[in-house]
């Protein structure tokens, strides 16, 4: 199996999700070929909860990467589990447009960019900047 997609389902493993049980692992793969690896934290409110990939991505930035090539999101789901719309935009803004491979532990995998996704996104063009 490719080191991303394992990265990412050792990563669901350590998802803290109490209430929903719900755990997803990712993985970013940054242009020097450095993975970085997140998992979603669940809050009671739901609402401050962080998705794995937003943990993945500014893990990432927080070391200090900028370029990234690859993002893999693993879920225990029959239906392959794509980023939700915030992620979505997160990883635009700092991605752009980045190779997604979706797997399942029943080992379906699925490979998308992110523009298929995410097909009219804000980015700051629209900012005037």
């Amino acid at each position: 199996m490719d080191a991303l997609l394992e990265a990412a389902l050792q990563a669901r493993a350590k998802a803290f999700a109490p209430y929903s049980h719900f755990k997803v692992g990712a993985a970013l793969e940054s242009a020097d070929g450095t993975i970085y690896t997140g998992c979603n934290v669940e809050n009671a409110t739901y609402g401050l909860t962080v998705c794995a990939e937003r943990v993945a991505l500014l893990k990432a930035i927080s070391e200090g990467a900028r370029k990234f090539t690859r993002l893999a999101v693993a879920a225990d789901t029959t239906t392959l589990t794509p980023p939700c719309g915030a992620c979505r935009q997160l990883l635009w803004e700092f991605c752009g447009n980045l190779e997604i491979h979706l797997v399942n532990l029943q080992g379906e995998r699925e490979t998308l960019a992110l523009k298929d996704l995410f097909p009219r996104p804000f980015d700051a063009s629209f900012l005037g900047a």
